[in-house]
């Protein structure tokens, strides 16, 4: 006999509290579903039902194999679903999240491509300084930049950043360039507001050791836009991902410092609940942002 109709069976009478109502519920007939039960008992060897004229009530080993029955149940259902899911074309309204730096700069740009792809989808984007919780904040998805930790998420990187420090020409013309680590003491450093680590930068060296710089600057702001800004007005030096300040540097409007110091990268995530993956509107959105960047050369940038 087929095992899951078995289970189904089992565990229908035990929700039920016997043969007559489970079989009811499943459309068979009562010697059928005890027919299920019984095979299942045979196969196990062992007692799962207490049977009187009066009740039935599962034993303890049927208690603990309800338990995982049920668990079984509900996996291949889900299955089922999944697969009838990715059938159906994306539609529905998609609740994003992501800080202004990101979101601004690179997500706006892609919602077009992708909702002339899938005109059955809205977006409502919300950009916000804040670490956003697809969970607690009721989010379909969230683009979060930077190391992530929370193993209740479910999480799928899409790209990763440079990092490099960068000020304007005439910052530097005026200040001298940093040759050293050390050297950034005596430097005006613009820094986040909203840094869990506080005004701290961590540089790795060229010997590859961890260092901790203060940034000492007259000016914070809790969004890297405004700090680039700010750079490029000549007001201090930055620590910034590139998908900052790309564009700026290609214009000259701010140029590297330390360039010798090894590369450091943060990593870009779309991060959603799980089991939304299924959603056909999320997967389609995850799938086409990272498509998007890998086209545009932005996989690592």
């Amino acid at each position: 006999m087929d095992r899951l109709m078995e289970m189904e069976a089992f565990a229908k009478v035990v929700d039920n509290g016997g043969f007559t109502d489970a079989a009811k519920k499943m459309g068979l007939s009562k010697s059928a579903v005890s027919k299920h039960v019984s095979s299942l008992e045979s196969r196990l060897g062992a007692r799962l039902l207490n049977r009187t004229t009066r009740r039935v009530s599962p034993t303890e080993i049927g208690l603990a194999y309800y338990d995982k029955a049920k668990q079984v149940l509900v996996d291949a259902i889900e299955a089922d679903a999944m697969v009838s899911s990715m059938q159906i074309a994306p539609r529905g309204s998609l609740r994003l999240g992501a800080s202004p730096d990101f979101g601004g700069n690179h997500l706006s740009n892609a919602l077009g491509g992708f909702l002339g792809q899938f005109p059955e989808v809205s977006v409502d984007m919300v950009l916000s300084n804040r670490n956003l919780d697809p969970v607690a904040d009721n989010f379909d998805l969230v683009i979060r930049v930077g190391q992530q930790q929370d193993s209740s998420i479910m999480a799928k990187k899409l790209a990763t950043t440079r990092m490099q420090i960068i000020g304007s020409p005439s910052y530097f013309e005026e200040h001298g360039m940093p040759n050293r680590i050390d050297d950034l003491n005596q430097h005006s450093l613009l820094h986040y507001s909203s840094q869990p680590n506080g005004s701290v930068w961590k540089l790795k060296s060229c010997s590859g050791e961890t260092r901790t710089v203060r940034a000492s600057g007259n000016l914070t702001a809790n969004d890297g836009q405004s700090l680039l800004q700010a750079a490029e007005a000549g007001l201090g030096i930055a620590f910034l991902p590139c998908f900052l300040y790309h564009k700026a540097m290609e214009s000259g409007k701010i140029i590297p410092a330390l360039a010798d110091l090894p590369v450091q990268s943060q990593d870009i995530y779309a991060m959603y609940p799980h089991g939304q993956y299924t959603q056909p509107k999320l997967r389609a959105f995850i799938d086409y942002l990272s498509d998007h960047f890998k086209t545009k050369g932005m996989g690592v940038w």
